[in-house]
C-alpha cells in the first residue's frame, strides 16, 4: 500500500520518463543577503549544505549541466532531466536575463523542464507571464520557500517578508499551467508542536502541487549555529520526528505530492541533530510508523470551506 504520494512515480507518470532533478547554481543572491532588505540572509542558511558538488557558481551552466547529467545517469540511470535552479533566489534579476538563462538550460537534449526555487517577494506578474509561456512547451515548477506560516518565526529567521507575501505570490501563480511547489521548516524554537502541525492544515488550503518538509538542522557557518551555541534549544530526536512527520502527513491534503519529508545535510557541516541514520533508514522508519498505525496521507485532512 502506498501510504503517501511520492514525487518520483508522480513525475514519471506526468512526463512519461524516468526524470531526475539536476541542480545548478547560477550565482544568485537574496534581498535579505545583499542589503536590499537585510544582510546575512536567513539565520539557518548555508548553501553548501543542500546542493550537490557539481552545482557551484564557479562552474559555467554548461559544466554544471554536463557534469550533472553524467553523474545522474551513472548513479540513478536517469533518462530525462529537470534543471533545478536551487541556490538562493533564482528569480532575483530582470525578466530578460532570467528568460535567456532558462531558455539556455532548456535547450539541452533530454531536458524536459525547469524547477525554480525562489522567494515570494521576488516574483511578479511579468515573471509569472514568462513562466506561463515556457510552460506551454516544458514542465515548469515555481517553488516557494514558505518556511513558516507564522510571522514571529519569519522574523526570527531574518526572512525579510511576512506570510501574507507568500499568500499573494501563490495566488498570483495559479491558473498559468505552472506547478506550484513549496516547502516549510519544522522544529523552529519559536513554535510549539501543535503550531507546527497546524502548518499542514494551512498549506493544504493553498493549492500547492508539490510539497517539501524540512526538519530544522543546525549547520556550520550560519548565524543559527552561533545562536544555538550561545543558547541551545531542543530539536527533534529521531523517534520524535518520525512520530511528528506521520502526524503531519495525516493532516496534509491527499492530493498533494510529497517530494521531501526531512532534511539531508552533509555530516561534516551538521552540528545537530545527529541521528546517525542514513536517508534510507529514515524513510524506512517513517514508512514503518505509517504501517504500524495503519494510517496514510490525508487521513485526518479536513478540507476548508
Amino acid at each position: 500500500m502506498q501510504r503517501y504520494n511520492t514525487y518520483r512515480p508522480y513525475i514519471k507518470e506526468k512526463l512519461g520518463y524516468r526524470v531526475n532533478k539536476l541542480s545548478v547554481d547560477m550565482g544568485f543572491t537574496c534581498p535579505n543577503r545583499d542589503g536590499n532588505l537585510a544582510v546575512g540572509g536567513c539565520v539557518y542558511c548555508n548553501n553548501d549544505s543542500f546542493v550537490p558538488p557539481y552545482a557551484r557558481a564557479r562552474f559555467s551552466m554548461d559544466q554544471q549541466i554536463t557534469n550533472g547529467m553524467e553523474y545522474l545517469r551513472n548513479r540513478f540511470k536517469a533518462e530525462k532531466f529537470i534543471i533545478y535552479f536551487q541556490s538562493y533566489t533564482n528569480t532575483y534579476d530582470s525578466v530578460d536575463k532570467l528568460e535567456q538563462m532558462y531558455k539556455e538550460a532548456l535547450a539541452y537534449d533530454d531536458v524536459v523542464g525547469l524547477a525554480v526555487g525562489t522567494r515570494s517577494d521576488c516574483i511578479d506578474e511579468e515573471k509569472l507571464d514568462m513562466f506561463e509561456e515556457l510552460a506551454k512547451d516544458y514542465y515548469v515548477c515555481v517553488e516557494y520557500g514558505i518556511e513558516s506560516i507564522y510571522d514571529k518565526t519569519l522574523d526570527y529567521m531574518n526572512r525579510g517578508h511576512d506570510y501574507q507575501s507568500v499568500l499573494d505570490a501563490i495566488e498570483m501563480s495559479k491558473g498559468r499551467g505552472v506547478e506550484i511547489g513549496a516547502h516549510v521548516i519544522v522544529g523552529m524554537p519559536t513554535e510549539t508542536k501543535e503550531e507546527m502541525l497546524k502548518m499542514a492544515d494551512e498549506v493544504s488550503s493553498l493549492g500547492i502541487d508539490v510539497f517539501k518538509v524540512h526538519n530544522l538542522h543546525i549547520v556550520r557557518n550560519t548565524q543559527l549555529a552561533r545562536m544555538y551555541k550561545e543558547k541551545p534549544f531542543q530539536l527533534f530526536t529521531f523517534q520524535e520526528y518520525v512520530t511528528f512527520i506521520v502526524d503531519f502527513l495525516e493532516r496534509i491534503s491527499p492530493d498533494m505530492i510529497i517530494e521531501r519529508l526531512f532534511t539531508d545535510t552533509p555530516h561534516q557541516l551538521l552540528i545537530a541533530p545527529d541521528w546517525g541514520k542514513s536517508h534510507l533508514q529514515i524513510l524506512q522508519a517513517i514508512e514503518a510508523e505509517l504501517e504500524k498505525r495503519d494510517t496514510y496521507q490525508g487521513r485526518l485532512y479536513q478540507k476548508s470551506a
